[in-house]
């Protein structure tokens, strides 16, 4: 098991969260199972299987910000790798920085795990993807940084899941079961 302080925390987010099916169910499985074999979970360059951060940022009102993934062509939630230091809930913040150039938040009472999903990353590499719900305003300017994909967009929750692949539907899936629980 790691020593690292991120991998608790973390652990107990996966632990207290309820998967939306057997796909979400089987990839917090392989995620809590990382959690405990390897020493740097979040490393990309210390195995290549890792922890990533992505967020499903929303205005609140039934839309969230998608890009378009500049390697994939698809239409993404923003998300990556997190850096020496960060956990996954600060990646997603980052990254939704770095890749719309939104300053979204995490809800008032911390971050919210949203969905888990386990999928094939470049160069042989498996991201252990954990999704956090970021709040930001919808009329604020998208500008996404210069190295990033120039595809930025609001989408209705509808559009969102229609726009890319079955995993991103179903974090929208657990996006709309969140807004719409009082």
């Amino acid at each position: 098991m790691t020593s690292d302080p991120r991998t608790a925390p973390l652990r107990a987010a996966v632990q207290a969260h309820t998967p939306r099916d057997a796909t979400e169910t089987a990839s917090c499985e392989e995620l809590l199972d990382a959690l405990d074999r390897f020493a740097a979970p979040f490393d990309e360059t210390a195995q290549p299987t890792h922890v990533t951060g992505s967020a499903i940022v929303t205005d609140g009102d039934g839309h969230v910000v998608l890009h378009r993934h500049k390697r994939l062509g698809l239409w993404l939630q923003p998300g990556g790798h997190v850096d020496p230091g960060e956990d996954a809930a600060v990646a997603a913040r980052r990254e939704t920085r770095e890749e719309t150039g939104l300053r979204a938040a995490h809800p008032r009472t911390g971050p919210l795990l949203l969905h888990v999903d386990a999928h094939p990353g470049p160069r042989g590499h498996r991201h252990l993807d954990v999704r956090y719900l970021l709040l930001a305003d919808r009329e604020a300017t998208l500008l996404p940084g210069v190295d990033e994909s120039p595809d930025v967009a609001w989408f209705t929750l509808q559009e969102a899941a229609g726009a890319s692949d079955t995993s991103l539907a179903a974090a929208i899936a657990a996006l709309q079961a969140h807004l719409t629980t009082p």
